[in-house]
C-alpha cells in the first residue's frame, strides 16, 4: 500500500485533477501535478507543479522520482509516457486502457470484441469511404473524429454523402467514426472502481441529459427500471474486466426506445456524470481514485441521498460573475467552482448539486436555481 505521507502524481491539471488533489491531500498525501499550463486548476491546489508537456522526458523523470504512484485525469495523455512511468513507479490505470479510450475506432472494436452492443458504426480514413459507410450505418449519422474529440467537439451530423465528405474535410481528413443514429430514449452511465486484484464496486446508475453535446444534468439514481440498471452495471463490469482495468472507470450508454442498451463511450478515469458522488455518496469517485492508486480497500459507494448535478458553463459569466447568493440561499445545494481564470462559452467552470428526498424533487430545485442564476 501507498500510505498517507507519500507523494502522488497526476497527469493533467484540469478540474478532475483538482478534485483528485483535494481528495488526496485530505487523506494526507502530497500531490504533484504535471501540466503544460501555468495556471491550471489542479496546480493551484497541489504541493508542486511541473509545468511541461506530457511527453517531456525530463519532466516525466522528475515526476517518477517524486511520486510513489501516478494517475491521469484525462485519457489523451500519450500512452508512451504512461508506459515509461509504469516502469519506474506505480501507474493506475495502465496505458492499455488509455490507448483504447483515446481512439474511437479502437474503442468500438474493443467493445464489440467483448460482446458489448454499440450503435452501428464504420471507421473512416478517406473520403471515398463515405458512401459505403452511410449505406451501412444509415442516415442521419454522426461523423466523429476518432481522437481528440470531446464535449460535442470534433463531430458533425450528416444526412448525405456530400455532407459527410465536407465534414471529413473540415476535420482535416483525420480518421473518423461514422456512427448511425439510434432511436434514443435515455442516456445513462455507470461509474465503477476496480482494484489491482480484480475486485470492483459500482456507484448507482446515473441518468444524463446533454445539451449541444455537453453534459448538462445528471440525475442519481437514474429513473430507469432496476432491470435496466442491472444490465448497465453488468456491461460496465464487462468493460472493466476486458481492459483488466485498475482505477475508476466510467461507461456511458444509450438506452433505445426498444430498451436496447448500447455502449456509447468509456473513460478510464473519474467522469463528469460522477461528480454527484462528492456530495451524495459515502465515498466520492475522487477518493476512490486515490484508493485504487494506493492499493487501499475500495470505498463504500452507497448513495446517501438522491442528487442532481448541473454543469456551470462559461456562458453564464457573459454579464460578469453569476449571482451566487441565489444558489447559496438553498441549504441543500452544493456549489463547486473549478478555479479557472477565464470563462468561455461551453467551458466547464463548475457545477452544483441539489440533494433531496427523491430525484424528481432535487431536479425541480436544480432547475429553479438555474433560472435564478440566469435571471437579471
Amino acid at each position: 500500500m501507498i500510505l498517507p505521507g507519500e507523494t502522488l502524481g497526476v497527469l493533467g491539471g484540469g478540474q478532475l485533477g483538482r478534485m483528485f488533489a483535494v481528495a488526496a491531500r485530505t487523506m494526507g498525501y502530497r500531490v504533484v501535478v504535471l501540466d503544460p499550463k501555468p495556471d491550471s486548476p489542479a496546480a493551484a491546489l497541489a504541493d508542486a507543479h511541473i509545468q511541461a508537456d506530457y511527453d517531456d522526458d525530463h519532466a516525466l523523470d522528475r515526476l517518477a522520482r517524486a511520486c510513489a504512484g501516478v494517475t491521469a485525469e484525462f485519457e489523451n495523455v500519450p500512452a508512451p509516457s504512461l508506459r515509461w512511468l509504469g516502469e519506474r513507479c506505480r501507474i493506475c490505470p495502465k496505458d492499455h486502457a488509455f490507448e483504447v479510450a483515446q481512439d474511437r475506432i479502437l474503442e468500438k472494436r474493443f467493445l464489440q470484441s467483448n460482446g458489448l452492443a454499440t450503435a452501428p458504426f464504420r471507421g473512416v480514413h478517406e473520403p471515398d469511404a463515405m458512401a459505403g459507410g452511410l449505406a451501412a450505418v444509415g442516415v442521419p449519422a454522426r461523423l466523429k473524429r476518432a481522437t481528440f474529440g470531446y464535449d460535442g467537439k470534433g463531430q458533425h451530423r450528416v444526412t448525405t454523402v456530400a455532407e459527410a465528405e465536407a465534414a471529413f474535410t473540415a476535420m482535416g481528413q483525420a480518421p473518423c467514426v461514422l456512427e448511425g443514429q439510434v432511436d434514443l430514449a435515455q442516456e445513462i452511465s455507470v461509474v465503477l472502481a476496480r482494484d489491482v486484484h480484480g475486485r470492483s464496486t459500482s456507484y448507482p446508475v446515473v441518468e444524463n441529459i446533454h445539451q449541444g453535446g455537453i453534459l448538462d444534468v445528471s440525475i442519481a439514481p437514474a429513473r430507469v427500471p432496476e432491470e435496466v440498471a442491472a444490465r448497465a452495471r453488468s456491461a460496465a463490469q464487462q468493460v472493466a474486466e476486458g481492459l483488466d482495468h485498475c482505477g475508476v472507470l466510467a461507461v456511458e450508454f444509450f438506452l433505445t426506445s426498444e430498451h436496447e442498451l448500447l455502449v456509447n463511450e468509456i473513460a478510464p478515469r473519474p467522469h463528469n456524470s460522477g461528480h454527484y458522488t462528492l456530495d451524495a455518496c459515502v465515498t466520492s469517485q475522487f477518493e476512490q481514485q486515490v484508493r485504487t492508486l494506493c492499493g487501499l480497500a475500495l470505498g463504500e459507494t452507497r448513495l446517501l441521498t438522491p442528487a442532481v448535478m448541473v454543469n456551470l458553463l462559461g456562458d453564464l459569466w457573459d454579464a460578469g460573475a453569476p449571482p451566487w447568493g441565489r444558489l447559496l440561499e438553498h441549504g441543500d445545494a452544493k456549489l463547486h467552482l473549478y478555479g479557472k481564470s477565464e470563462a468561455r462559452p461551453g467551458r466547464k467552470m463548475g457545477h452544483y448539486c441539489c440533494l433531496g428526498a427523491d430525484a424528481d424533487g432535487a431536479l425541480r430545485e436544480a432547475e429553479a436555481i438555474r433560472q435564478a442564476l440566469r435571471s437579471p
